[in-house]
């Protein structure tokens, strides 16, 4: 299947879905007051680093940690609205990543007919909580823009990860070991956050 104003695929087979599970939240970027949503895939180590506004980090634990504030948050409000009009959430799909970017369908059904709404990832995310519904990803998304981690340990983090102090150590080091296709795009990482795009600060390295 096809969105036809994106071009995307929507839907896939289920075995070409990776299943997440929500693991933490981390203060992230110091200058946006963002935070870091990290998922897990369930069959293995690796981690999906992805940045979500306050407010949506402040839903998205809340759910996490099952709090019902005295008055609905917009969420609430959409979870509330969904039981009374017989509408089941079935599962998120995180289908493609751009610029850092994550995007995402929210799968639905209602009178018997599943349908697909665009979503923002932190807003999926928080209602997927709420619903106990599945998060999926691809395969491809996996192995591009995960962390390895084993035994509480970062084995590998994606380039948007690191803070600029250690891109620069890093591009020296690539340049000396002549690991010239690295050195190329830490460099062009680190040139994109001097033109006064958001940078990384060390909580994402510290969840």
């Amino acid at each position: 299947m096809f969105n036809r104003k994106t071009g995307d695929i929507v839907e896939r087979g289920m075995e070409d879905k990776v299943e997440l599970k929500v693991v933490g939240l981390s203060k992230g970027l110091a200058q946006t007051h963002a935070y870091v949503l990290l998922m897990e895939e369930l069959s293995g180590h690796r981690r999906l680093p992805v940045i979500v506004g306050a407010t949506e980090a402040q839903s998205i634990a809340f759910a996490m940690k099952g709090f019902n504030p005295p008055r609905p948050f917009t969420h609430d409000l959409f979870v509330s609205l969904c039981d009374a009009c017989d509408i089941r959430l079935d599962y998120v799909y995180i289908y493609k990543v751009k610029e850092g970017v994550f995007y995402s369908y929210i799968y639905f059904t209602s009178g018997g007919v599943q349908n697909f709404l665009d979503s923002r990832t932190s807003d999926a995310i928080a209602l997927a909580l709420r619903f106990q519904a599945p998060v999926y990803t691809s395969p491809q998304i996996i192995a591009s823009e995960c962390v390895e981690w084993k035994d509480g340990i970062a084995l590998s983090i994606p380039i948007t990860a690191i803070t600029l102090e250690k891109l620069e150590d890093t591009l020296k080091q690539a340049v000396e070991e002549e690991n010239y296709e690295l050195a190329s795009r830490v460099r062009d990482e680190i040139l994109r956050r001097k033109q006064g795009e958001l940078t990384p600060d060390d909580d994402v390295m510290n969840l």
